[in-house]
């Protein structure tokens, strides 16, 4: 079988560079889907951009953005089930707003107020959402894996029906972990499916040498998982190729590991400065291949965008942001008490006396002279 037609090593497409139709999906993508996703993927582009900004000012210690990875998360957001679980890795988090999940908790989580319903206890851009069915995931690279194969399983013995969508990076591809999943997820035949985002760098690794695979896809068939390759700057392909991989899973296929090949524009994290380690030609050629830029070709081309709709969806995201950052700008810290909350089921009487403690300790502090 040749490269283009082995799927763990050609590359799935349904836009051409221009927005033009490549090929057709394994079922129509309604038209209504394809602007949920263009609007959903600059929804969290111009996030990305004011939260960055944030960072810089100092108001925010840490941010992770996923600009020109948008595909891969919103597409996701619309193709899982409201009973499938999700456990993400650091670029994934925008698929909470997509789930419905309030803008102003997102933003709470990046200052750890009250309002954020991890009571302050991660670091920022790591939420989660019980609600949203959205599990909260480590910096420890790749330990989301075995648990989300866990998940999978107990969601098939419970009968729930759902299905697990765990995301990975392909630096997360070198870590025993990822072995560890796909071989159980191999074995037991588990609802999951992993989706590599290989945005070319493990930081500041390439991925020419994270593998010497011909690609990251390839790994699953050692494990007996299916793969998949796709373009991941064509959200309509990324889209199709994920409808697929859950539903396979959903019907009792098994398992399956999607690679979707797409590239960070910018740098890891705020912590980062990717200059250091690749060339701007390198990104200026991954930046006309944007995933944004492609959906909006399209849906120009099908008379499906009006010429303002991107202004538009900025200036309402504008507002929401700005009505986010001003609800955090008034919520106070979490509440002492909160310290002891959800360590156990019922608080036992050690803990009981240690919260009683510290909030009579907090009642005698002196107060500072009024502002």
């Amino acid at each position: 079988m040749s490269a283009a037609g082995d799927p763990a090593l050609g590359l799935h497409r349904l836009l051409a560079d221009d927005g033009g139709w490549l090929s057709a999906p394994r079922r129509p993508i309604e038209p209504g889907t394809r602007l949920a996703l263009f609007r959903q993927m600059r929804r969290v582009r111009r996030l990305d951009e004011r939260m960055q900004q944030l960072q810089r000012q100092g108001r925010i210690g840490f941010y992770g953005a996923c600009s020109g990875q948008e595909a891969a998360p919103v597409a996701a957001g619309l193709a899982l089930g409201p009973e499938d679980w999700v456990f993400p890795a650091l670029r994934e988090c925008a698929l909470l707003l997509v789930r419905g999940f309030p803008l102003s908790r997102y933003v709470a989580q990046l200052f750890g107020n009250a309002d954020d319903i991890a009571k302050g206890r991660q670091m920022p851009s790591h939420m989660a959402s019980r609600e949203q069915r959205f599990v909260s995931w480590s910096s420890a690279i790749a330990t989301q894996l075995p648990q989300a194969v866990g998940a999978a399983l107990a969601a098939r013995r419970a009968k729930t029906g759902g299905v697990v969508l765990a995301f990975l990076g392909d630096g997360a591809t070198s870590h025993p972990d990822f072995h560890v999943a796909l071989n159980f997820a191999g074995v037991f035949r588990a609802p999951v499916v992993f989706v590599c985002q290989n945005n070319q760098y493990a930081i500041s690794v390439p991925a020419s040498r994270q593998t010497a695979s011909r690609s990251f896809a390839i790994k699953a068939r050692a494990y007996a998982v299916e793969p998949d390759r796709v373009d991941g700057n064509d959200a309509l392909a990324v889209f199709d190729a994920l409808d697929a991989a859950l539903e396979r899973a959903r019907g009792g296929a098994g398992p399956t590991l999607l690679e979707c090949v797409t590239y960070r524009l910018g740098a890891h994290s705020s912590s980062d400065d990717p200059s250091r380690y690749r060339d701007q030609a390198e990104v200026d050629a991954w930046s006309a291949r944007d995933p944004i830029r492609r959906l909006g070709l399209h849906l120009t081309r099908e008379g499906l965008l009006e010429s303002d709709a991107e202004e538009r969806i900025v200036r309402e995201m504008d507002a929401e942001i700005d009505a986010a950052l001003a609800r955090a700008a008034e919520a106070p810290p979490p509440a002492l008490a909160t310290l002891f909350d959800d360590v156990y089921a019922r608080l036992p009487w050690h803990l009981a006396e240690q919260r009683a403690a510290a909030l009579l300790a907090a009642q005698k502090q002196p107060r500072g002279p009024a502002p």
